[in-house]
């Protein structure tokens, strides 16, 4: 009996996904159905997306697991139809990678102050050096596969990075931060922030009023993670008190971002389309054929969801 797999994305996405999971599921030579019309009674696997048309799980009485595509599981963690394991994407090496680019790129924007010759309408002649990399404490909140792989990047290159995780993931390097306390710990005097927590009630507006003033006057905020992790108005506040210098954003509470709202318009606000990193087809299509193999062999999946946790 062949193990069928169900694709639940948006239309656009079987296109892009349809080549890749052939290819990484014929590399196991395992007999499959993949396709995006099953009759849910017959469906082994979904891969997913939270934005899909597949939101009922209970027809599907044959499930073993659901693959998600996107490293946050926000919009899927608390549907209470779903009852058997959920994966999530963490080991694509492609977002790994664009995320560790999108983020080393925007440090280094702010380190070097590059936004100042960049824009210079007034021919300003500033010739004043950044201070070199080890004199620039940077903060990562969110210590996962992602939050390392970028510590990993920015040590290299001489920053001072500190890590905060729940659990306080160990590095070589970096100086590791763990619980409640950790937090202001991690952040008393950073001068770049860089936010990569998923969106659980624990991690929303982990940056408030009270928190922003434990960085260092004039830092830098940098979220590629999730808009709920900030408190908007806060962050505001502080940008024209002048305690933040910039904060370049690339998720929000609402996406896309209304036209109307302050960030846009704000000058110390870089505005970036939820483009900081993508799970690659490719890749990602390895991911998933690895946890199918896993299932048929009767192994433990990778990357398996902690539904109290919320990731």
């Amino acid at each position: 009996m062949p193990v069928n797999v169900l694709f639940a994305a948006q239309p656009d996405r079987w296109a892009q996904y349809e080549a890749p999971l052939r290819s990484a599921l014929d590399a196991l030579d395992l007999d499959y159905v993949l396709t995006t019309d099953l009759p849910a009674a017959k469906v082994d696997y979904i891969v997913y997306a939270p934005n899909s048309a597949v939101q009922d799980f209970r027809p599907y009485t044959r499930l073993k697991a659901v693959l998600n595509l996107w490293a946050g599981v926000e919009g899927v963690v608390g549907n209470h139809t779903l009852t058997v394991p959920l994966a999530r994407m963490v080991d694509d090496e492609g977002l790994t990678q664009g995320m560790v680019e999108w983020v080393t790129g925007h440090v280094l924007r702010h380190h070097l102050g590059m936004d100042a010759h960049i824009v210079n309408p007034d021919h300003l002649w500033q010739n004043t050096p950044p201070p070199l990399s080890r004199d620039r404490p940077v903060a990562i909140l969110g210590f996962g596969a992602l939050g390392q792989a970028c510590a990993a990047a920015l040590t290299a290159l001489g920053f001072p990075v500190r890590g905060w995780s729940r659990s306080g993931h160990a590095q070589t390097g970096v100086q590791s931060f763990a619980g409640a306390e950790g937090i202001d710990a991690a952040l008393t005097g950073a001068q770049i922030v860089v936010l990569l927590l998923p969106d659980t009630p624990q991690t929303r507006d982990v940056l408030n009023a009270r928190t922003l003033a434990l960085t260092a006057p004039g830092a830098v905020i940098i979220n590629p993670g999730r808009g709920p992790l900030i408190d908007d108005s806060a962050l505001l506040a502080a940008l024209d008190s002048g305690q933040i210098s910039h904060a370049t954003l690339d998720v929000f509470r609402t996406e896309p971002l209304p036209a109307d709202d302050p960030y846009w318009t704000h000058p110390q606000v870089t505005v970036t389309p939820h483009i900081a990193s993508e799970t690659r087809s490719d890749s990602a299509s390895r991911v998933v054929a690895e946890n199918i193999r896993r299932g048929e062999a009767g192994e433990p999946f990778l990357h398996l969801v902690d539904r109290d946790a919320g990731y």
